[in-house]
């Protein structure tokens, strides 16, 4: 697969502060990848770095073929790292106007990209009259003005309403929709698992788990299970190759599943077994609960 950017072993100190430590992992073309992490992970110090706005104290990164120097391969990102910064007495199409002219773009792209971000009505608004979500979805139509071959944003649905929060992820999904690769640091579990299609968990600036999303919820699930035989049924289950982790609060069991198994199947073995359930639910384990397992084992 083609990369775009490959990190390794990055570190950057703050005197005492290890705001990344010895981060490794690979983009490659045509995926959205998400940096999770809460605040304080690392993720904006990451971003800041690749984008050469921030210096790195050790390791090295390098974009596409590694040929290419940081300065030329920038001329093929967009990206937004901050809060969105336009003149406000300019209208929207003026102020990426102004953006083309900087960029050495030709202005047929201002209405192109317009229309992607869904502002092409309001074009000759000035930008002050906007919504905090509208001035979000304008910065991604400016980010967007080189057609880069990666668009990086910084906690894209930071502030944003409901309503602004669902419009900017559908307008990611329709650019990577369209080949763009995406790269998005974010704090939200919920926007990774709906938005992204790998993932580098951050914890304190280290990397806990780089992979595709789908996989990292891939797992078998779980049963919640309730018997008048607790005891018999423990046993059963420390017993069987087909279960991982047994936990028990009460009256509840909770076995983790390590193959797939129905519930039919399974209250079948147990009754045949002698156990008869009082209780039994099949779950799935969301994003949510792969990623508190792995913050709270490190």
């Amino acid at each position: 697969m083609e990369s775009i950017l490959t990190i390794n072993n990055l570190t950057k100190k703050f005197g005492y502060l290890t705001a990344v430590k010895d981060l490794s992992f690979t983009i490659n073309k045509g995926n959205v990848y998400g940096i999770l992490g809460p605040n304080g992970s690392g993720k904006s110090t990451t971003l800041g770095i690749v984008l050469n706005v921030v210096n790195k104290t050790q390791g090295d990164f390098h974009w596409f073929d590694g040929n290419t120097t940081t300065h030329d391969a920038l001329k093929k990102v967009g990206a937004i790292i901050e809060r969105p910064n336009f003149y406000p007495y300019m209208t929207a199409a003026q102020n990426l106007r102004l953006v083309c002219k900087i960029k050495g773009v030709d202005y047929n792209k201002v209405e192109e990209k317009l229309e992607v971000v869904g502002l092409l009505e309001r074009k000759d608004s000035k930008f002050r009259t906007y919504s905090l979500g509208m001035k979000q979805r304008l910065a991604i139509a400016s980010a967007l003005l080189n057609d880069p071959e990666i668009l990086i944003l910084d906690e894209p649905t930071n502030g944003l309403d409901p309503q602004g929060i669902h419009q900017i992820r559908e307008i990611i999904k329709q650019i990577a929709a369209k080949g763009t690769t995406i790269l998005l640091a974010s704090h939200l579990l919920d926007e990774v698992e709906k938005v992204c299609s790998h993932v580098v968990v951050l914890r304190k600036g280290a990397k806990l788990y780089s992979g595709r999303v789908d996989e990292m919820i891939s797992s078998h699930g779980f049963f919640e299970l309730k018997t008048n035989k607790q005891n018999e049924l423990i046993t059963l289950l420390e017993n069987n190759t087909s279960f991982e982790n047994i936990k028990v609060e009460d009256d509840l069991v909770t076995a983790f599943l390590n193959t797939p198994m129905s519930s039919e199947d399974f209250n079948k073995y147990l009754f045949e077994k002698g156990i008869i359930l009082t209780h039994l639910v099949q779950r799935k384990e969301s994003l949510e609960e792969q990623f508190l397992q792995l913050t709270d084992n490190n």
